[in-house]
């Protein structure tokens, strides 16, 4: 497991994976810097485009998603990472609701690790303490 600071970008080609919301309207945080930077497409909130995965921690109507949803997303992450397809890719994790989504950092960290976690994964080192 693999660690950066917050608010810095990948530099060696992963995959930048930010919280986003069901209507993909990418206008501000993580989700600007994946539209502008990364490939995240106007209109997709869910999955990967381009060179960025982006997990639903609000709604269409930009009101935060209830955690069970937003857990059983980043479930379909980590099972993402593992598959075989997927085994060269290295996936750059932000603090992923944990700004303007205004969830905690150790209520979202710990969803990294659950269905066998996620692999090849770099994270905010914020969340160090809740995946060691």
């Amino acid at each position: 497991m693999k660690f950066h600071r917050d608010g810095t970008l990948p530099t060696n080609g992963e995959i930048f994976v930010f919280g986003s919301n069901l209507a993909g309207i990418h206008g501000a945080g993580a989700a600007k810097v994946a539209l502008d930077k990364f490939g995240a497409v106007w209109g997709q909130g869910l999955g990967l485009h381009g060179q960025s995965y982006a997990i639903a921690t609000k709604d269409r109507q930009i009101q935060t998603r209830d955690l069970e949803l937003i857990e059983r997303d980043i479930k379909i992450f980590n099972i993402y990472t593992t598959i075989s397809s997927n085994a060269d890719k290295r996936w750059f994790i932000t603090r992923v609701g944990c700004g303007l989504a205004g969830l905690r950092d150790d209520v979202i960290a710990p969803m990294f690790k659950l269905k066998g976690g996620a692999i090849n994964c770099s994270f905010a080192e914020e969340w160090r303490k809740y995946l060691d």
